[in-house]
């Protein structure tokens, strides 16, 4: 009995690697199977046309981990920007368009990476409530749009032929205007306690620093009315004498802001045929 045992383990050890070369050499005769990483990439294709982008980055982030350098790494890197985004995870696709602005700079798709840095900087006035009340966000802390506006426009500065430089330049005219009317708030606040000196140091700002926002007239008319409060009747004639010159047909602030729809995103994601 203890003989024929040895026996059919002796027979298993040597058809055991019969069996294995006969398999491999089946294998090799079939179609080649798919990569597990165009697998998620195609995945991650179809959660991203069903709106699903939670499922989207779950797929991105597999190929980003599990194949740094894989065919669809550069692209997927460049698709996590947009997936981020539109899951209103704003610092991560901000995160992800410098790491991609790192890693790739002579990339073709580095100018969509410019413009969703900065456009992802400042989203705040994206949601349903603000653009159904009309808010004002002008009257809340801007710094994230004062930071969107410095990096659309490095965009613009680097990429003036890309095809979302039209869109940055709306977006930056909006923030532009939104900053603006953010000084002359702060403006209008120290005039009504009679400080009037931090109220003309608004309005300065604004005529100085930016000086195309629609809110040129409003801050004249600031200094206008803190130099005849402080009794500065020279400079007080001379913002006069300014306004009679370009506003004579203007007798309240008007806004100019550009239109500006958040709609193109569903469209300009970047191109997946780039690699």
């Amino acid at each position: 009995m203890q003989i024929m045992k040895h026996i059919n383990k002796f027979k298993f050890i040597v058809c055991l690697p019969i069996v294995a070369f006969f398999m491999v050499s089946c294998n090799s005769d079939g179609p080649e199977i798919e990569q597990p990483e165009k697998i998620y990439y195609d995945q991650a294709q179809r959660r991203m046309e069903a709106n699903n982008f939670f499922g989207a980055i779950e797929s991105l982030e597999a190929i980003e981990t599990r194949y740094p350098f894989g065919k669809y790494a550069e692209q997927a890197q460049s698709e996590l920007i947009y997936a981020y985004f539109m899951y209103s995870d704003n610092d991560a696709s901000h995160a992800a368009a410098e790491k991609f602005i790192r890693l790739y700079p002579r990339h073709p798709n580095v100018d969509y990476a410019y413009f969703m840095k900065g456009l992802s900087s400042y989203t705040r006035d994206n949601s349903l409530l603000v653009r159904m009340t009309d808010t004002d966000l002008s009257n809340r802390d801007i710094s994230g749009a004062k930071q969107s506006f410095a990096e659309l426009t490095e965009f613009l500065t680097r990429f003036p032929d890309s095809q979302y430089a039209i869109y940055a330049s709306q977006r930056t005219i909006y923030l532009r205007n939104m900053i603006a009317r953010n000084e002359l708030a702060a403006a209008d606040y120290y005039q009504s306690i009679d400080a009037h000196v931090a109220a003309i140091r608004r309005a300065k700002y604004v005529i100085e620093n930016i000086p195309n926002s629609s809110e040129n007239f409003r801050a004249l008319r600031v200094l206008e009315k803190s130099y005849k409060a402080l009794g500065y009747e020279d400079l007080h004639d001379d913002i006069l004498k300014i306004i009679k010159l370009n506003y004579s047909d203007k007798n309240i602030s008007e806004s100019e802001d550009s239109e500006w729809s958040w709609n193109f995103l569903r469209n300009s994601k970047p191109d997946p045929n780039t690699n």
